[in-house]
């Protein structure tokens, strides 16, 4: 079931799925049914032609009085039309049949692109995250700057939502240490669940890596990305939300420039929104060091010492991801009647049309 609204976006997407078909991805599951179902519909109709017949013989029943017909009144050539609206009702017949047969498509590979990205999200669960941070509009649990993150994520995800894209969304906590809490998934609510698992305060009170290690935030999303074979694909991006209370340049011998060069180079870049009550850019002692090696990967670096800082920045990191994703899907089987029952409707809703709306295709010749 789908709303109005959306009934022709639905039409056309079924439309085009059922185009994509051939008869070699069917399997008809019902078929058997299907073949005893017509042959009781085609003999219904052979006994009803007999009878009709049988009693047609009888004296007075089937005959009509009409007055006598002038020589010079002759048979239209159009007259044959009446017949039209029944020739449209039987040819959607084939397609109800296939429809009825249950068709699936077996195993198939598609190539889909559309539009949205493939973002790691990333929220800072730190000690240093519960410093205050008083809002208004995101009304996090608490007034604190990790509560707010959370919330500031929330918000990030909805109007993705909103924007109607189809992205990948996977979503990362770190600390000293770093953790998938969800890994790259196209259902939002799920998405959201995890985001609002992790904000509760029992979660985070759990969350016993209390240390600061973005570094190791983001070499996480990037095995991410290499795991899940996105790191050479267009459309990838790294969303960050932290205090920003961090100055480790270096993360299993490796630097902070090797990973930056890296997302680069894979055309990921790097959005960190730095969250730091009252403390405009410039007066969290690593502002500098983070500005740099975002912005060095195509990114952006966000200082937001307030409420509306954080919104606006979370506004256009939305409006800089647009863009298409390719993706790759893979079904093992799904139905495939869909196509087959709205050509069959659509046929048998034009031969009512035409027989109820337009006298030609009911006159007598």
């Amino acid at each position: 079931m789908v709303p109005l609204t959306d009934l022709p976006g639905a039409v056309r997407g079924t439309l085009v799925e059922w185009l994509g078909l051939s008869v070699s991805d069917l399997r008809y599951m019902e078929a058997p049914t299907t073949a005893l179902v017509l042959i009781v519909l085609i003999a219904l109709s052979l006994v009803m032609l007999l009878a009709r017949g049988l009693r047609a013989r009888q004296p007075g029943y089937a005959h009509v009085a009409l007055p006598s017909i002038l020589p010079v009144m002759r048979r239209t050539r159009l007259s044959a039309t009446r017949h039209a609206a029944f020739l449209v009702f039987l040819l959607g017949v084939p397609f109800f049949a296939v429809a009825l047969a249950d068709p699936q498509i077996v195993f198939t590979r598609e190539e889909v692109s559309r539009p949205g990205r493939r973002i790691a999200l990333l929220v800072d669960g730190s000690g240093s995250m519960v410093m205050p941070f008083e809002t208004a509009e995101l009304r996090p649990q608490l007034d604190r700057t990790f509560y707010t993150a959370v919330t500031a994520a929330e918000y990030f995800l909805k109007l993705r939502m909103e924007s109607a894209h189809s992205d990948l969304i996977a979503l990362l906590q770190f600390g000293n240490e770093a953790y998938v809490v969800t890994p790259f998934t196209t259902d939002y609510e799920n998405a959201l669940l995890s985001v609002t698992l992790i904000g509760s305060p029992r979660a985070w009170n759990r969350f016993d890596v209390f240390g600061t290690t973005i570094i190791q935030g983001i070499e996480q999303a990037l095995q991410l990305f290499s795991r899940f074979e996105f790191l050479r694909a267009s459309g990838n991006l790294i969303v960050i939300f932290s205090d920003g209370n961090d100055g480790e340049t270096r993360f299993r011998g490796r630097t902070l420039d090797d990973l930056m060069d890296e997302a680069r180079a894979n055309e990921i870049p790097v959005y960190m929104v730095r969250l730091g009550f009252r403390k405009p850019l410039g007066d969290v002692p690593y502002d500098a060091l983070w500005k740099s090696a975002v912005e060095r990967t195509g990114g952006r670096f966000y200082a937001a010492p307030d409420e509306a800082s954080i919104l606006s920045a979370v506004d256009e990191i939305d409006r800089l991801s647009t863009g298409r994703i390719d993706v790759q899907r893979y079904l093992s089987e799904r139905p495939g009647f869909s196509g087959y029952a709205l050509v069959a409707v659509a046929l048998w809703m034009a031969a009512a049309t035409m027989k109820l709306g337009f006298r030609s295709f009911r006159t007598f010749p």
